[in-house]
């Protein structure tokens, strides 16, 4: 901080300050307060892990700050250059898509990613101490990816006791590897008692740390319906950001295991969505849909999102391609 007093005026003259993995060094955000406050300086801080900045009492800016969270590569951001099956497949972090036309290099990249992720991230903040466990925590979670969380269950098959699971996908939480789901109900006290479902980041990480990386996916099967499920909803998440709207995701599940995959609350508007990968969704879909519905307050809105060519109605439910439906609820022009 006395650098600040001795050359202010050489720092001004830069128009912004970048500072990565902020959170390595917590104490830093005392001095680019003061560059703020006293100087007026514009910083741009990036990190990994807001879990080490809270546990270090770290100033957080509160007030002098925009938070804004970076994605990998969205459909709206790539354009003619998206590809679902793709996206499916690798998944859209940049050097990834940058290598697609070199699938050996794509997958050594995805492969090195997560290992890199389990040895810098995890053990330099120190947060697990034995490494072993977690990679196999890492595994079996990626296993379950987009799964209503059974944090037990997952312990079970790591040898992990239920409270270091759940611990462990809030470090994978914490550290912007995955994102909770939380479930949709009128009662905030049952919302709450009723378990989430967790996303990963990118369906390509997700793959090289379940070890499927190398399996092919095929339409029509139950795996490519997950796949695109997770697709639709990582987007969801993507332009929810991005658009800064401010809206809850989450998914609905009534009393007899009926679910809704997508509920997106903005503002006072409700919006139910089924996510299907065929052009054409099966009437039984719908009409599933349709009755759900009703078990939701009134002026909700019933979407099937899915590939279709053209929109059109069915038992009062809209019927469009995923894409133009994401952009209208999150009014992305």
């Amino acid at each position: 901080m006395e650098e600040w007093n001795a050359q202010p005026k050489a720092i001004q003259e830069s128009k912004w300050i970048v500072i990565d993995e902020v959170q390595r060094v917590p104490r830093i955000l005392d001095a680019v307060h003061k560059g703020i406050a006293d100087f007026g300086l514009r910083f741009a801080l990036t990190g990994s892990s807001a879990r080490k900045l809270k546990r270090g009492a770290a100033n957080l800016l509160a007030g002098r700050a925009s938070e804004f969270r970076m994605h990998p590569f969205s459909f709206t951001e790539l354009g003619h250059d998206f590809d679902p099956i793709d996206a499916m497949t690798f998944g859209l972090l940049p050097e990834s898509f940058q290598l697609k036309d070199n699938l050996l290099e794509r997958r050594r990249f995805l492969n090195s990613y997560v290992n890199t992720y389990l040895r810098e991230e995890i053990q330099a903040e120190q947060i697990v101490r034995n490494m072993e466990p977690f990679r196999k925590f890492i595994e079996v979670a990626a296993a379950t990816n987009g799964k209503i969380l059974n944090a037990a269950k997952v312990g079970r098959q790591c040898d992990l006791d239920p409270k270091t699971s759940q611990r462990y996908f809030q470090i994978l939480s914490d550290t912007l590897v995955g994102f909770y789901l939380p479930a949709f109900d009128l009662s905030i006290r049952k919302q709450q008692a009723t378990h989430p479902k967790f996303f990963w980041f990118d369906l390509g990480v997700a793959r090289a740390a379940s070890g499927m990386l190398d399996e092919k996916i095929s339409a029509s099967t139950y795996e490519f319906g997950n796949l695109f499920e997770h697709l639709v909803i990582g987007e969801a998440s993507k332009l929810n950001d991005q658009s800064e709207a401010g809206a809850k995701l989450m998914y609905f599940r009534s009393a007899d295991g009926s679910e809704i995959d997508l509920v997106v609350k903005r503002g006072k508007s409700l919006y139910a969505i089924e996510i299907k990968s065929a052009e054409n969704p099966d009437i039984t879909d719908i009409r599933k849909l349709s009755r759900l519905q009703q078990s939701l307050p009134e002026g909700a809105q019933a979407f099937v999102f899915c590939n279709t060519v053209k929109p059109y109605v069915s038992e009062g439910v809209r019927i469009v391609h995923w894409m133009a439906g994401l952009q209208e609820i999150f009014q992305w022009q």
